[in-house]
C-alpha cells in the first residue's frame, strides 16, 4: 500500500471526512513522526510496533564501479521492530 492507497482508503471508510481533510491527517501524523525521530526519540504504536534511530558507524566501503576503498560516513538510520500483535498476525495460520 502507498500513501495515495492510504488516503483513498481513509476517506472511503469515513464519508464525514473530505479527501483534502484525510491528506492533511496523514500529512500531520507522518511529520510528527518524523520529526520525533529527528530529535532522536522513539515513534511506538501498540500492536503494530516501534521505528527508532540507530547509529551507523563510519566504516570504509568500497566503490563497486572502480573496487576503489572510499570513506563512509557515520550516519542515522531509521529502524523498526514489528510489535506482537503485527508478527501473530502475520504468522497466524488460516486454521483456527
Amino acid at each position: 500500500m502507498i500513501k495515495s492507497e492510504l488516503i483513498a482508503q481513509l476517506a472511503a471508510e469515513n464519508p464525514h471526512l473530505t479527501q483534502k481533510d484525510v491528506e492533511r491527517v496523514v500529512a500531520v501524523v507522518f511529520d510528527t513522526m518524523t520529526e520525533a525521530l529527528e530529535g532522536g526519540g522513539r515513534v511506538e504504536l501498540r500492536g503494530f510496533g516501534a521505528f527508532s534511530v540507530r547509529a551507523r558507524p563510519a566504516r570504509s566501503g568500497r566503490n563497486p564501479r572502480t573496487g576503489d576503498q572510499v570513506q563512509v560516513r557515520a550516519k542515522a538510520v531509521p529502524f523498526f521492530k514489528s510489535g506482537k500483535e503485527l508478527r501473530e498476525r502475520l504468522n497466524a495460520s488460516g486454521d483456527e
